[in-house]
């Protein structure tokens, strides 16, 4: 018997006997930009994948229908399975191919949620191709594992068999809608939208096909992502220690189904608690660290607190008017900005003199994270670059989140940082001769709200907005690239939903109030079942777990707020300078008033002050902190005596002379406090992730009773609420006549973005109105690629063409008046 190692450049034989020459297709996914256009004369027909692939199925079921083995046996099922599923696409996705481009903003900016879905499904017949001629390639060869291929031809059938269920709601929502309108014209709810086909497995979009629809140099930063994600979950709600967390994290790593599992219980059960501390793993010490080391170098990033002091403004016609501080929710804070230069300049308060005169711009900055989550600090990525670039100042405005703060606290913020500026430009370096709002996901809503705000005042308005992938619609009206969030790593389908449920309920509390040791165990810290009446939340998505919580001194939001919080651990921790001006107060100093929501905040540094972290002074007279010392670990609520060993500091260590006992003194100090760090940050772990169980409703507690034994569900269960049509929540839905007088507009967004239809509908919506306003459409970049600007070449492309049309609204007139939109 003759056996191949390798195989390379093979023909195989079809049904009929003739020979199939196999057709290069590239490794990256489809265009959407492309994938509604007519093929060009002499180039192979869009639907010669969807031909290959059958093809090369069919050669395989052949190949192995005779093979007796179990694994045999499945991949000829399978093979036979993709074949079929071929079939039922094939005219759907050729339905919403021809109808996809009169969807689109204009001809340079072809996009659309439409488009998407068959760039997607396009993607995944690429894909099936692909792993179908690795089978055929090294099914003869000695070292080719059955096994491995009939789980990955099964995901892909699995696969492909979703994006058809998705296809039949693109149907729907065809139907729904006038020609070129890609949001229902009478009101349909998402449940009507769900009732209409059969239940999607979203388990397939976060397993082994995990990213197909982006570019390969996405792939990894994605899965690595999802990995982290379904790890930190081990962490936060598991009883389990920290090593036994990080074993089954692993786990997720070399289990792609396992990792589907948890991802996608995560996104139907976990509370917007949750969303916030993963998302906040950007602000962690060690991420923080990253911008200062691959980004750009900057001489100006430092902090400044505004007082909640009233803000004397004059308006376009001469006359006064003042803006007092925001009081909704949480009541009079301080708030933080952050001021990023790449050069000092005459004027800036706390920088010394300087001979580089003022800027003649300013970027006004909100930063993103679903109004939940990041701070300017996180966003550090991408701003030193821009700052670099632009080579202007740029203010960002770490904006109070939800649940905390709900709407509309951040906009009032935003709007009051925005008139503090006007009234200080001296002091952050520029003239002020233009401003830019920029901003990217919920910072892009918020600047867009901000300028209606201003609009409406008689204020100077900004020069010019630019805005990334925004959420200008804020509720979820069913639209084609809304379903995308079913198969988003980033932005899962459960995450936005809790986003939208955290910042836009209007009945929210604007306490966050301490519970009882009994509400305690509840895992969701945000809205109450039934709590307001535009929101209703069944149990059965928000349970609460029965008994009394283990530890009755702090809340669970708080313990999960230990994890990570708000711009709030910049806004009284940040290390960077601040500047010291009569009008300006340093954030160590700010107001004197302690945010409600900076409340954990407090513990974490009660907690570290006391019983980890001593301080010393350097040679330049600044504190810093070390380890304490400690012999052994024992519960913080066990009373302090002689006898019990508790982290408690020490006396210094004397010098007696005695050189080897002193040696052997400093070893031992050094191996308690390591000890001593270890232990308190394993029981402070504990103590975060043993009040934090995802928990079933009674009713599906004998079918969910862990979290990998959830059955896929249809996801209409998250719908059950709705959001007021406010313009200053929602841009969208502004009256035509203050549309008309907004500032020229730059929107940036990409084709696989949940909020792809929001961006083209709005750019529609001020074009129509005569506005000027241009679109770039991106390809194979997920939301929120900006932070990734370092890690990736296309999305530090994406970055560089950000700053290309900031430059434009900088100095509109040396361009033209019609922007090129470009494509990457």
């Amino acid at each position: 018997m003759k056996l191949r190692l390798f195989s390379r450049g093979f023909r195989f034989a079809t049904g009929s006997g003739k020979f199939y020459k196999k057709m290069d297709f590239s490794d990256p996914p489809a265009k959407a930009s492309l994938c509604c256009e007519e093929s060009v004369e002499g180039a192979p027909p869009t639907y010669a994948m969807y031909e290959a692939l059958k093809d090369s199925c069919q050669n395989n079921a052949t190949y192995f229908h005779p093979d007796d083995s179990e694994n045999g046996q499945r991949l000829y099922q399978g093979f036979m399975t993709l074949i079929d599923h071929i079939d039922t696409v094939w005219p759907l996705v050729d339905h919403v191919r021809k109808v996809a481009p009169s969807y689109d903003f204009d001809a340079k900016a072809p996009g659309n949620g439409y488009r998407s879905f068959v760039s997607v499904v396009d993607s995944c017949v690429l894909h099936g191709l692909k792993l179908s001629r690795q089978v055929c390639t090294g099914r003869d060869a000695l070292l080719f594992r059955k096994g491995y291929f009939v789980k990955e031809v099964e995901s892909c059938g699995q696969l492909l068999a979703s994006l058809g269920t998705c296809l039949h709601h693109l149907q729907t929502l065809l139907s729904w809608a006038a020609p070129g309108e890609l949001f229902p014209i009478e009101p349909h709810s998402p449940e009507e939208l769900f009732s209409q086909a059969d239940t999607i497995n979203q388990y397939c979009f976060y397993g082994r096909c995990l990213g197909f629809q982006f570019l390969p140099s996405m792939r990894g930063i994605l899965k690595g992502i999802s990995i982290c994600m379904a790890g930190f979950s081990e962490a936060y709600y598991s009883h389990g220690n920290l090593i036994s967390s990080v074993w089954t994290g692993g786990q997720y790593l070399i289990d792609p189904e396992m990792r589907a599992r948890r991802i996608v219980n995560i996104s139907q059960s976990a509370s917007v608690e949750f969303c916030k501390a993963f998302w906040f793993l950007a602000e962690s010490e060690i991420m923080k660290r990253v911008p200062s080391l691959m980004s750009s170098t900057v001489a100006v990033n430092k902090i400044i607190t505004l007082p909640p002091e009233p803000i004397v403004m004059t308006t376009n016609e001469g006359k006064e008017m003042t803006i007092l501080p925001p009081t909704v929710h949480i009541g009079l804070q301080g708030l933080n900005v952050r001021l990023i230069s790449v050069n000092k300049r005459i004027g800036m308060a706390g920088e010394g003199s300087s001979t580089l005169p003022p800027a003649e711009g300013i970027i006004f900055h909100c930063h993103g994270g679903g109004f939940v989550a990041q701070s300017s600090k996180s966003h550090e990525t991408y701003l030193r670059e821009w700052a670099s670039k632009l080579n202007i100042p740029i203010l960002s405005v770490d904006y109070s989140l939800a649940p905390q703060a709900p709407f509309p606290r951040a906009l009032e913020e935003v709007f009051f940082a925005y008139c503090w500026m006007i009234n200080n430009f001296k002091e952050i370096g520029t003239t002020g001769k233009r401003i830019v709002f920029a901003g990217d996901s919920a910072g892009a809503n918020l600047i867009a709200g901000c300028t209606l705000k201003i609009l409406e005042a008689g204020l100077r308005p900004p020069e010019g907005l630019f805005m990334a992938y925004a959420p200008l619609l804020v509720s979820f009206i069913p639209s084609p690239a809304r379903l995308l969030c079913l198969m988003d790593p980033l932005l899962p389908f459960g995450f936005m939903m809790r986003c939208l449920k955290a910042y836009a309920s209007p009945n929210a509390r604007g306490k966050v109030e301490k519970r009882s040791s009994k509400e305690n165990s509840t895992s969701n810290a945000t809205t109450p079942v039934e709590g307001n009446g535009f929101l209703k939340v069944s149990p059965s998505q928000e349970g609460a777990s029965e008994g009394p919580s283990s530890f009755e001194e702090v809340s669970p939001s708080d313990l999960a707020e230990l994890q990570a919080h708000k711009s709030g651990s910049e806004r009284r921790q940040s290390s960077d300078t601040t500047i010291s001006a009569a009008s300006l107060t340093s954030e160590h100093t700010a107001a004197g008033i302690t945010p409600t929501e900076d409340k954990s905040q407090q513990y974490v540094s009660d907690f570290l002050e006391r019983y980890v972290f001593d301080s010393d002074t350097d040679s330049e007279g600044r504190k810093f902190p070390v380890v304490k010392p400690n012999k052994n670990l024992h519960s913080q609520r066990e009373p302090e005596s002689e006898n019990s060993s508790t982290l408690i500091g020490e006396p210094p260590l004397l010098h007696d002379g005695e050189n080897k006992d002193h040696k052997k003194r400093i070893k031992t100090r050094i191996s308690e406090a390591a000890t001593g760090l270890m232990g308190a940050m394993s029981s402070r772990l504990a103590f975060i992730t043993g009040s934090n169980n995802i928990r079933p409703s009674q009713e599906e507690l004998a079918v969910r009773s862990n979290l990998d034994a959830l059955i896929a569900r249809s996801p209409s269960d998250e719908f059950i609420f709705s959001v007021p049509r406010d313009p200053l929540l929602s841009p969208y839905w502004a009256d035509d006549e203050l549309l008309k007088r907004f500032p020229p507009v730059r929107i940036l967004t990409v084709h696989l973005d949940p909020c792809l239809d929001d961006c083209v509908m709005f750019a529609k919506k001020l074009k129509g109105l005569g506005n000027e306003v241009g679109l770039d459409v991106l390809e194979g970049l997920p939301h929120g690629f900006l932070n990734f600007s370092l890690m990736a070449k296309e999305a530090h492309e994406g970055s560089n063409l950000c700053v290309e049309r900031i430059k434009q609204l900088l100095d509109l007139e040396n361009h033209a008046n019609t922007p090129d939109n470009t494509e990457l």
